[in-house]
């Protein structure tokens, strides 16, 4: 008889991410491959669990087509050498992708149905341009359903900032700079690169070589750089390359499990799940979608802001976190935001990101007992926001003098 059950993130892989595009890493390797890396990686780390024991691979792209097509939770699981009862699906919420397949799986595995199960996603941006492969309906804009500009995210960070005029360009180009600079920081001191599974790459005159860290890093940024780029959505406008993620190829996988698989298994989880929530807001501001979807998370989970002690929050754009960090009342510079960079940074593979944020918190709560919750979190395309909330098993009551 299934019953209901505790939803543990056990552990997550990742690939270095890449530069999207013909000078990128990934050029010539397929999407689906970098999701079988990620896949293998993880789990030859953990050998204790049996590979027959996997009951579901949900694997996310927002560019279902083409080497990202395919049913690709099923053909991974395949081409990762798993047996072949293990079955898998696809999934798309955009830039939630990843996140979705966690939150997905971790319903199936809350109810009793499932046990143990991958969720993780992958874009190759290089290959599948965002919105290559869409047809949208006409009606969106023939019946005014949506603003056009509502498809453009750069137009809709734009919009952020005519709506809180509070929320300046300079304040924006600090978030993007010190993004990087913490970015480089955590790399200097060894904290992303245990998470990284090495990719076999070969270039463009056929030479083999390995990527083994995120290639679209910018630690010298300084803000007079930053001051002077363009700003290629809007004329005089305040969203630059410097302030946004960068198109950007990658896959991230996890391994979640039930409280009874753990205890049989004699598995050590990295964070436990409390809530998660997904919200729509209006598609032509869609940067402020993860601030509902937070409230919402935070209701179920009967917690407040305050309660959250480290946050992982996707930067698709610099003005999107600040203004969700303005909302709940959170500095721009708080030391509990994105300690090791974000997006900006190290990319972001639209519906890979949500796994990269969730491994990221789970290394920083092992360094943390003082922590009990922390939140990842992220915009959406099409006006959307998805929260989740975890526990950090390590919690010692201890709170930080």
């Amino acid at each position: 008889m299934a019953e209901i059950s505790d939803v543990f993130f056990v552990d997550g892989m990742r690939t270095p991410f890449g530069r999207a595009g013909e000078k990128g890493m990934y050029w010539n390797t397929r999407a689906d491959d970098l999701a079988v890396k990620a896949t293998i990686g993880l789990m030859e780390r953990n050998p204790g669990v049996p590979k027959d024991r996997i009951d579901d691979v949900a694997i996310a792209a927002t560019s279902q087509t083409g080497d990202q097509g395919l049913t690709l939770g099923r053909s991974v699981a395949i081409l990762a050498g798993l047996p072949q009862t293990v079955p898998g699906f696809a999934i798309d919420r955009m830039c939630a992708g990843a996140m979705t397949s966690v939150t997905t799986i971790a319903g199936s595995i809350g109810v009793g149905m499932y046990d143990v199960a991958l969720a993780g996603g992958v874009e190759h941006m290089g290959h599948h341009p965002i919105g290559s492969n869409a047809d949208p309906n006409p009606r969106f804009v023939a019946e005014k359903m949506v603003d056009p500009g509502a498809l453009n995210m750069g137009v809709t960070a734009e919009r952020i900032f005519d709506r809180f005029p509070h929320l300046t360009k300079e304040r924006s180009d600090r978030f993007g700079m010190l993004s990087q600079h913490k970015a480089q920081t955590a790399y200097d001191t060894g904290k992303i690169q245990p998470d990284l599974v090495p990719v076999a790459i070969k270039d463009a005159d056929g030479s083999w070589g390995l990527a083994t860290e995120d290639e679209g890093r910018r630690p010298q940024t300084t803000m007079e750089d930053l001051a002077g780029l363009k700003t290629p959505f809007r004329p005089h406008g305040r969203v630059t390359a410097g302030t946004s993620s960068p198109l950007t190829d990658g896959a991230t996988m996890s391994l979640l499990a039930g409280g009874a698989a753990v205890k049989e298994l004699g598995l050590a989880p990295k964070m436990k799940l409390v809530s998660f929530a997904f919200a729509g807001v209006q598609p032509e501001i869609m940067g402020i979608g993860p601030i509902p979807a937070t409230e919402k998370a935070l209701r179920k989970a009967g917690l407040t802001i305050a309660d959250i002690g480290l946050f992982e929050l996707n930067e698709a754009f610099a003005i999107q976190v600040i203004s969700l960090l303005d909302h709940f009342g959170i500095a721009d510079d708080d030391p509990r935001v994105n300690q090791w960079g974000g997006a900006i940074a190290v990319g972001h593979p639209l519906a890979a990101s949500g796994v990269r944020l969730m491994i990221q918190l789970a290394a920083q709560f092992a360094e943390r007992p003082d922590v009990r919750y922390g939140l990842t979190a992220m915009c959406v395309g099409l006006g959307q926001g998805g929260s989740v909330i975890w526990e950090n098993p390590h919690y010692d009551g201890k709170r930080k003098k």
